[in-house]
């Protein structure tokens, strides 16, 4: 990230005039406080606004005021654009830059702060479409099945844990941060409860059924884990006693494909894709799925109809007769 110069009391851009390095401060806090952004989509939005501000610096020849912002033109977007190309950046990066810097735009504009009319009028990067790729429904069992590792040299506890982690991603379509950031209260016994409060993106919760078999997972690590687990801490914890972390559980899927032959694609986010793609193969609905994930839009869920349309073509071209 690009070096940022600090006053005594907040944070400061080093390429911005003291009156966009204002606006900037307050639109960060803005995205964090009201937006409920997480801290780290917090930190990639100032990091691509920081390289925008530092390219029109030079640009321009002088760090960007408010007055400069708003006379920018077209070409001077595409120009950033271009730079940002040179340096190899892909049109995903380059796509979630322009997001930054117009979701600041907005932020001046709704705020009285001139409008950046330039940023509106550049079109975004194309991104081809990429569909997910879940794993067949026996796969992804035998993915949360701790005995395809009884033969490596880890404890039994941590064998268990890392079931139980990959069982709460395929059995509750949870992402990584999700499983990961629930405490031990959160989860609970079998016979006690079917369902669990998860926090996702935006800090929004949303509350998902858990599978009787995936409670027995986490009861097994439980008590196999050589310590205490507080309700209130972590629960799934790493050898030195701290939040796990999500490489480990990333390793973890890497060692499974090697045991079980299962390609690239399959990783512990693959699972929460093979959960909604299966769910909606058995006939799910598309709104209760949403749900589920915590997808804010619907149109984000509706990917899942393409991939289920993809598997019956290839179970068509692969069955029947005349294929």
């Amino acid at each position: 990230m690009l070096p940022m110069a600090k006053t005594e009391q907040e944070p400061e851009f080093a390429f911005a005039a003291a009156d966009v390095a204002a606006q900037l401060v307050r639109w960060l806090t803005h995205l964090g406080a009201e937006r409920r952004m997480s801290a780290l989509t917090v930190e990639a939005y100032r990091g691509d606004v920081a390289r925008f501000l530092a390219f029109l610096a030079e640009h321009l020849g002088s760090p960007p005021s408010l007055a400069a912002l708003a006379r920018l033109e077209v070409r001077d977007v595409r120009a950033f654009m271009a730079a940002r190309r040179a340096e190899g950046i892909s049109s995903r990066s380059l796509m979630r830059a322009l997001a930054a810097a117009r979701s600041f735009a907005r932020f001046l504009e709704r705020n009285g702060k001139g409008k950046v009319g330039a940023l509106a009028a550049v079109r975004s990067p194309k991104i081809p479409r990429t569909l997910p790729k879940p794993l067949e429904v026996a796969a992804a069992k035998r993915v949360t099945d701790a005995d395809v590792r009884a033969g490596e040299n880890r404890e039994p506890w941590v064998l268990a844990r890392d079931a139980a982690v990959l069982a709460l991603l395929y059995g509750s379509g949870l992402r990584i941060s999700e499983a990961l950031g629930l405490k031990r209260a959160d989860v609970p016994e079998r016979g006690k409860g079917d369902t669990i409060i998860v926090t996702g993106k935006g800090n929004k919760t949303r509350m998902v059924p858990v599978l009787a078999q995936v409670l027995d997972l986490v009861a097994e690590y439980v008590a196999l884990f050589p310590g205490t687990l507080p309700p209130e801490g972590p629960l799934f914890r790493g050898a030195r006693g701290g939040p796990l972390s999500p490489r480990i559980v990333q390793l973890t899927m890497e060692r499974l494909r090697g045991a079980l032959a299962l390609p690239d694609s399959a990783t512990p986010h693959a699972l929460r894709h093979s959960f909604a793609t299966h769910l909606l193969a058995r006939g799910g609905d598309l709104r209760a799925i949403q749900e589920l994930l915590g997808h804010a839009s619907l149109s984000t869920t509706q990917i899942y109809t393409a991939v289920d349309a993809e598997h019956l073509i290839e179970v068509y071209r692969s069955a029947h007769p005349r294929a």
